[in-house]
């Protein structure tokens, strides 16, 4: 009898370039390779098998994801059994790369990075997250879950910088993404695991590098924390992210982060340093084609200020609610305004939102008072093309 459990080797040893042809020739956003199944893409939000290539075996995946790895990548591979980087198609694209082993089986998710740095307009992000680039020193954070384009949006921003201001940006990042070219400012990225053991490690030397501005690709730990904001308190601008799910609660998470005797002095450095928190998620559309990005923003103005002072961070909300004049908007508003331009269903912004109710109410009788207040920032509901990933 023919035997089906151990298919040629070599006929399940795709070419990784090729299969990233694929995601850019479809428009999806990852690739996924994993033994005993095919190729897999996610295109708009929804995996999709590529059944026109073969199920990959544990041999054949190994093979062809030890093809891209440098030996020090294959050594790290082994001995930490986790590997993130990124990998190029030259003139094409760059993808950021987690490899990682599975029931004895490396497996591998491949992110498109696009080459190109779009805009704040470009991405629907509103006009008021421009403006948090564009402060001299402070803390901004841009938070959300994983996927939701936070590297996008800290590339636009970094981006307005360089093209803007006369500065030296450094940048911690795991891997690096976005490349980004010295324009009227210095730019120095560092990967961690290539450039640098760790965000802390490089954080610990990167204000004796005089640095004007610092991107902080996630702040993992404590250590990490208490240096950007110090970094921040200290006269820079600082770029960090978080997957948090909304303002208030990233407030919350960084406090938390440091022991109990310590926090009424970091809830003080808050309220001098942060200068605003973007949380954004990314939704499919409602013709199912494609994903838009809706963004809660919080500027901290002098009563979020006194709120984070006082350890009333609760309160932020209702200050966000009604803060339209100032840019504000809650993910709720900005939701209901995606569901009235007929950018998502309803159904998918219930299931996003904080609060059905005032949800419901956003949608089907939205109160004078938040009409007038949206103003601007309830663009970031009608202009959502530039996420396609």
């Amino acid at each position: 009898m023919m035997s089906i459990a151990a298919p040629d080797e070599q006929e399940v040893a795709i070419p990784i370039p090729e299969l990233l042809e694929v995601v850019l020739e479809r428009g999806a956003s990852d690739l996924h390779l994993t033994a005993g199944a095919p190729p897999t893409i996610r295109l708009h939000g929804d995996l999709v098998r590529l059944d026109e290539y073969p199920v990959m075996t544990p041999k054949g995946l190994q093979g062809m994801i030890y093809a891209i790895l440098p030996q020090r990548m294959r050594e790290r591979l082994e001995q930490e059994l986790e590997l993130d980087m990124s990998y190029s198609l030259p003139g094409k694209a760059r993808f950021r790369v987690n490899v990682y082993f599975q029931r004895d089986s490396i497996g591998a998710a491949f992110r498109l990075i696009p080459y190109e740095i779009k805009t704040i307009e470009e991405l629907g992000l509103p006009s008021v997250v421009a403006d948090l680039a564009r402060y001299p020193r402070g803390f901004v954070v841009v938070t959300g879950p994983t996927g939701s384009g936070k590297s996008t949006t800290l590339a636009a921003m970094v981006d307005i910088v360089n093209r803007e201001r006369r500065a030296h940006i450094m940048t911690v990042e795991d891997p690096i993404e976005f490349l980004h070219k010295h324009q009227n400012c210095i730019v120095n990225q560092r990967e961690v695991g290539a450039d640098t053991h760790s965000f802390a490690a490089a954080l610990k030397h990167v204000l004796r590098q005089d640095p004007d501005v610092i991107l902080v690709g996630e702040m993992r730990d404590l250590e990490t924390i208490s240096t950007a904001i110090t970094a921040a308190e200290t006269g820079h601008l600082v770029f960090a992210t978080l997957h948090t799910q909304d303002a208030p609660q990233t407030i919350d998470r960084i406090i938390d982060v440091f022991p109990p005797h310590q926090q009424q002095q970091v809830r003080v450095q808050l309220a001098t340093t942060l200068q605003g928190v973007v949380t954004q998620q990314l939704l499919q559309t409602a013709d199912g084609r494609g994903r838009v990005v809706a963004v809660e923003v919080l500027v901290c103005t002098p009563a979020v200020r006194n709120l984070i002072r006082e350890g009333k961070t609760h309160q932020i909300y209702s200050i966000m609610q009604a803060g339209g004049r100032f840019g504000m908007q809650t993910m709720d508003q900005a939701l209901a305004n995606l569901v009235k331009a007929g950018k998502i269903t309803q159904q998918l912004a219930y299931e996003r939102c904080h609060d059905p109710e005032e949800l419901n109410r956003l949608i089907g009788g939205a109160s004078a008072g938040y009409q007038a207040g949206a103003g601007a920032a309830a663009a970031v509901g009608l202009s959502v093309g530039g996420y396609q990933y």
